[in-house]
């Protein structure tokens, strides 16, 4: 993903899978269609209990990324030649 939109919330309150939810439905409303991608700091992922691989959140693909800040969402699409390259 080169692009994307920066989401941020530090609530300890609410889960991961709430936040992005919550990015989700903003981004869709803003954007006028849905991210399939979401880049978190990977302590974000350790603190919410999920591991650190891949996960899905409905349909957006959540990845572990460490350039993301803590309390910080990157959401967005996918580049094409990032998912054929890996």
């Amino acid at each position: 993903m080169e692009t994307g939109m920066l989401w941020f919330d530090n609530d300890p309150k609410k889960s991961l899978n709430l936040k992005i939810q919550q990015a989700v439905d903003y981004y869709r409303n803003k954007y006028g269609c849905s991210p399939n991608l979401c880049l978190v700091n990977p302590g974000n992922l350790v603190k919410s209990n999920q591991p650190s691989e891949t996960n899905l959140v409905g349909s957006v693909m959540i990845r572990p990324f460490r350039s993301v800040l803590p309390g910080h969402l990157w959401i967005g699409m996918e580049d094409k030649h990032t998912a054929v390259a890996g």
